[in-house]
């Protein structure tokens, strides 16, 4: 059979977008959606088990659980756009020989990052933006989750995998399966058994313990391929090729890892110096950043559902069905983007209040941060979407650049030197410029791509 009439027998290349983003993108979508609320869970019974130092713990960890996430994107959908890229091209032994690499990638990086955090909790912790007060709680909270990392790592970043392989369903019953075992043994770890944090950071690690068995199960057993063990053998080319593709979505975690440790600080250093103290900006930026990550993991889960429609077709030269794609997919990410940022301004208290009561001026801070810090949350599906097109046609360094722009070239200087001036309310002013001038250095970019692949298109 030749590469052509493959090409034509893959639905990646023949069915209509809508179809196939529907079919690729829901599950992706839900998958995502479930993995955010893994951390809500826990922000909700422990908010009201624990309060506000307990709040305030999570929000100290949550730098590792971005960093999982890098780690899982840069090795799962740099393995599968070389998967698909490879598949679209008609090199179904490549193909094998990236999912193979992609794999041990995974499993090996969470096993180095659970020993790491093992070894160096405590002063991860207190690097982290830890007070005195909360510091007892993170150590509990982290100690135990940490153990669950190689199994979170190689659940989101194999989800990529079985997505490639065209078992979008699946990927997201994995993590659907994880979610919901956490969700029930929340409350009965905390409240029955009187667990508090070591009960909340128990029901997480036998959710994604469960999910990563699952995972597992289906790695062995691909459809489009046959996966065998010389597949596994790490290549220095293909790990490089991975590596490569992935650091763009990797990257923009790590962004947020880097801007959230240095946000706890600043927000212990100026929140001391205001009305609020340091506990309550570190516990309400923690739930509001939890429940921003509700939209982004629709975004996110958008653009990976999109990444093997892209990778196919670009492999398979039909630049056409690429642009309506990407079109498409911005669309949709620009109307669940404007939904966020109703829900924000219109309802932030209501949306605080699930987490717990607090003060009046726990209420009056988290309203603040919600509206200003999140002002431009209508313009924010576009970067990400964008970052991660280029990074599935195998233009890493664009992919790169524009998942940084956001993160590290514009909010990072802003929230050290605007509270400079503003005390902590510059870091709520912070975001909205970044967020402004990420999406229209996207736009530039996604619009000059265009304009090439159309030519391209025209010539062919």
């Amino acid at each position: 059979m030749s590469d052509r009439s493959r090409n034509r027998e893959n639905p990646l290349g023949s069915q209509p977008i809508n179809r196939l983003l529907v079919r690729f993108a829901v599950p992706s979508i839900i998958a995502m959606l479930v993995s955010a609320l893994y951390n809500i869970v826990d922000q909700f019974y422990i908010g009201r088990s624990v309060g506000i130092l307990g709040n305030a713990a999570t929000n100290v960890a949550f730098p590792l659980t971005i960093t999982c996430t890098a780690v899982s994107l840069m090795c799962g959908i740099g393995g599968a756009a070389n998967f698909n890229l490879s598949m679209g091209r008609g090199k179904r032994d490549e193909a094998v020989r990236y999912a193979g690499n992609a794999i041990m990638l995974l499993f090996s990086i969470g096993v180095l990052l659970c020993l790491t955090v093992r070894l160096f909790l405590r002063p991860m912790m207190v690097l982290f933006g830890a007070t005195p007060d909360v510091l007892d709680y993170s150590l509990t909270y982290t100690g135990i989750t940490s153990l669950g990392f190689p199994f979170l790592i190689l659940t989101t970043g194999g989800s990529n995998l079985i997505r490639a392989d065209g078992s979008p369903r699946f990927s997201m019953l994995c993590t659907l399966t994880g979610a919901v075992l956490n969700t029930i043994l929340d409350p009965l770890f905390i409240f029955t058994f009187h667990m508090g944090m070591a009960g909340a950071a128990l029901a997480t690690i036998i959710g994604q313990i469960i999910s990563g068995i699952m995972v597992i199960a289906y790695l062995c057993r691909f459809k489009t391929v046959k996966l065998t063990l010389k597949a596994l053998v790490p290549s220095p080319e293909h790990c490089r090729a991975i590596l490569s593709l992935g650091m763009a979505p990797c990257f923009n975690q790590l962004a947020m890892m880097i801007v959230q440790i240095v946000m706890n600080n600043i927000l212990r250093y100026y929140g001391a110096q205001s009305n609020y103290g340091s506990e309550i900006p570190l516990a309400c930026a923690g739930i509001i950043t939890k429940v921003n990550m509700i939209f982004f993991s629709l975004v996110i889960g958008l653009s990976q559902g999109l990444q093997p429609i892209v990778s196919f077709n670009y492999g398979a030269a039909k630049y056409k069905r690429v642009r309506e794609s990407y079109l498409k997919a911005a669309v949709i990410a620009t109307t669940i983007s404007t939904c966020s940022f109703l829900c924000f301004q219109l309802f932030p208290r209501q949306i605080i209040r699930i987490f717990g009561s607090g003060s009046e001026e726990y209420y009056h801070f988290a309203e603040q941060y919600f509206r200003i810090f999140l002002f431009f949350t209508f313009l924010n599906g576009i970067q990400p979407i964008t970052a991660n097109f280029f990074t599935s046609i195998g233009k890493a360094k664009k992919g790169i650049f524009i998942s940084l722009t956001r993160q590290i070239l514009f909010l990072l200087p802003l929230i050290i030197i605007l509270p400079m001036f503003f005390g902590i309310d510059g870091v709520m002013y912070s975001a909205p410029v970044a967020d402004l001038t990420a999406a229209a250095l996207a736009v530039v970019f996604m619009t000059r791509e265009m304009r090439g692949m159309k030519g391209r298109q025209g010539a062919d």
